[in-house]
């Protein structure tokens, strides 16, 4: 799976599950960006991990602060 393919699914889960209306792109912050408090970061990796069939650990979740590093995450989980 390409990172277009993942960006595109993140996209959807952020449309869907977090009514974000805007275009979604790797420099996005998720904190800052898309303005995720606590409980919508776990609706996002919940989410992410059911689209994606990955389970993501807190190690991977502290260094996930762009939506280019949660691709870069599920990239390196769906090819190990």
């Amino acid at each position: 799976m390409n990172d277009e393919a993942i960006l595109a699914g993140i996209a959807d889960v952020a449309r869907v599950h977090l009514g974000w209306e805007g275009i979604v792109t790797p420099d996005l912050r998720l904190v800052e960006d898309l303005r995720l408090d606590s409980i919508r970061l776990l609706t996002l990796a919940a989410e992410v991990e059911n689209r994606f069939r990955v389970l993501l650990d807190e190690a991977d979740e502290a260094g996930i602060e762009t939506v280019g590093d949660l691709i870069a995450v599920v990239r390196r989980k769906i090819g190990a």
